[in-house]
């Protein structure tokens, strides 16, 4: 059967220090280091070793992901065919509008690619394309123009997909 422990404090009445070291060092919160995650830093002594064994050394230092200078912007994917199938949709979000039976569709921020047909006559503004989509769109009868920043992204022949 356990018996009620005894309070921390009690135990050390007739010890000088307390088992707190040197006496001077614990008066205030001068031997804790601060609150928190305080004192935990790469020089800091007080919280090393929780630190080390909570998250290892990957707490410490930078990432040197961080330090590659910006990432290029992503951008969004459409086929071709569902360019096709979601006229209606695009025209109510105003991405596209329809002119003497030619859509104008603005899609910046978006690489078309090729798969599916486009069965639509349209002019597209985009911000990338891939070689193929462009070929199926000059076949459909369309025209397409790309911003001047985003080259043609050519598709290799033997790449594994």
């Amino acid at each position: 059967m356990r018996m009620k422990r005894r309070t921390k404090s009690s135990r050390f009445r007739g010890s000088k220090t307390h088992a707190r070291g040197f006496k001077k060092k614990a008066r205030g919160s001068g031997h804790r280091g601060g609150f928190g995650m305080a004192g935990s830093g790469k020089r800091g002594d007080q919280k090393k070793t929780l630190i080390l064994n909570l998250f290892g050394n990957e707490y410490f230092g930078k990432d040197k992901a961080l330090r590659r200078g910006t990432p290029r912007p992503k951008l969004k994917a459409i086929n071709l065919g569902s360019i096709s199938e979601e006229i209606h949709r695009l025209i109510k979000e105003g991405k596209a509008k329809e002119s003497k039976g030619i859509y104008e569709i603005n899609l910046k921020g978006y690489k078309i690619l090729a798969d599916g047909e486009l069965k639509i006559k349209a002019s597209i503004k985009a911000s990338a394309a891939s070689a193929s989509a462009i070929e199926k769109i000059k076949a459909a009868g369309s025209t397409i123009e790309l911003d001047e920043e985003a080259p043609v992204v050519e598709q290799k022949a033997d790449a594994k997909v």
